[in-house]
């Protein structure tokens, strides 16, 4: 679809205003004025005419507040600033260690190395954001810098196509932080990401590694979907945009929003619930989902398209669902089926997966912030998590140094606490 052209949304709900009329309200307005940030008045449902910059996992709006708030010392906001500086990651003398080639799955991995200089570019970019430091944004320069004019090649195993998804959003946010800063090459990095990323990316996401179409789970066509989404912003490409949200509301694959929530429940609190697509694999793979689907649904709400809302807020009642059972109640299931391999074999799980149940990992509060904050909505098992287990938010290398530890940028509290 054009981003020009109208498109159908789920209209608000109660006690909801969508994400156009937030911008139309005039508090919106001021906001954005104040901020330094265009905002474009424009009829319900018709998408910008242009993209938002900076407009990926942060706004100018969010960017002010953690400046405003970390300068006064306030809390939670000082607490994920705390967060952020202490990790080694953030350090403005961090050496880069780019690589012609990244391999993930199969003989010779390296991709730690790749993750590992994502999240200090990153991390660089909002100690800079925040904090006004201009050696953490010559240190994010650097680094993104180095690999733009290095890598060519990410192969691998199929898991080259989630070295592609995951590192490609993440990389992309990082840059989009950066693009006002001249010693930053924007133009290298875009076409790195175009010629290098998009096109694993574009692969996957129509071919499936010439798999059937249930084969992968939710989290490969859900890393794929936010590379797209980052890139089509990243370049101000409104194609590779709207490929983007289109296969989130109607793709054949387990990432699709309805393809991956395909179970909806009412506990016996009143609280509406969506079972998760990989809830019968494990826990660990299930809150890597809510951070994918997070990050697809954040990038999209600051283009002006609210795909957190869309087909009844069916993510919401996914999150928690998943909130719900990783801290420690009991949530209904149903038996899981679908196809696998080449040959579309069937496969079931018929019980909740309960391992790694209670994993930690930064994507509770970008959640939480938003449907608590912003729609004003009770997301009482998304709260507990994020304010009883998770907050403050760390980021790369908080949680672990494999690559689970590294599948979220990290850092909501910071960013999002509102």
């Amino acid at each position: 679809m054009s981003r020009t052209s109208p498109h159908h949304q789920q209209p608000p709900q109660q006690g909801e205003l969508s994400r156009r009329s937030l911008l139309r309200t005039a508090g919106g307005l001021t906001a954005g004025l104040a901020l330094g940030t265009a905002v474009t008045a424009t009829t319900a449902d018709a998408a910008p005419a242009t993209f938002t910059h900076p407009g990926m996992l942060h706004n100018a709006g969010d960017i002010n507040r953690a400046k405003v708030r970390v300068a006064a010392g306030t809390d939670p906001w000082l607490s994920g600033w705390k967060k952020l500086t202490a990790n080694p990651h953030s350090a403005s003398t961090w050496t880069p260690n780019p690589q012609a080639t990244i391999i993930r799955g199969g003989t010779g991995e390296n991709y730690g190395i790749l993750y590992n200089d994502i999240a200090a570019a990153y991390q660089n970019a909002l100690r800079w954001k925040v904090g006004g430091t201009e050696a953490n944004a010559a240190c994010a320069a650097r680094i993104l810098n180095a690999w733009s004019s290095t890598l060519t090649t990410l192969t691998g195993n199929a898991d080259r196509f989630l070295a592609a998804g995951i590192y490609g959003w993440e990389f992309a946010n990082a840059a989009e932080l950066m693009r006002d800063y001249t010693p930053f090459d924007l133009a290298a990095f875009q076409e790195m990401m175009a010629n290098v990323f998009h096109p694993l990316n574009n692969q996957f996401l129509t071919g499936h590694n010439d798999a059937c179409i249930t084969n992968y789970w939710a989290n490969w066509d859900l890393c794929t979907m936010a590379s797209i989404l980052a890139i089509g912003i990243l370049n101000d490409d409104t194609t590779t945009y709207d490929q983007a949200v289109t296969y989130f509301k109607s793709g054949a694959g387990n990432g699709s929003i309805e393809h991956a929530v395909p179970y909806l429940y009412t506990d016996s609190d009143g609280y509406a619930l969506g079972q998760w697509q990989e809830s019968g694999r494990d826990q660990g793979h299930t809150v890597m989902g809510m951070g994918q689907m997070g990050a697809v649904c954040e990038m999209a709400w600051n283009q002006g398209d609210d795909l957190y809302s869309y087909d009844d807020r069916r993510f919401m009642k996914a999150a928690q669902y998943v909130a719900k059972y990783n801290t420690g109640q009991d949530v209904p299931y149903t038996t899981y089926t679908w196809g696998s391999g080449q040959n579309c074999a069937q496969q079931s799980q018929t019980v909740i997966g309960s391992g790694s149940r209670g994993q930690l990992r930064p994507v509770w509060a970008m959640l939480h912030f938003h449907y608590n904050r912003r729609l004003h909505l009770d997301d009482k098992y998304i709260s507990a998590m994020y304010d009883d287990l998770v907050a403050p938010e760390g980021g790369g290398g908080d949680y672990g140094s494999t690559s689970g530890g590294y599948d979220q940028l990290g850092f909501g509290t910071l960013m999002y606490a509102k």
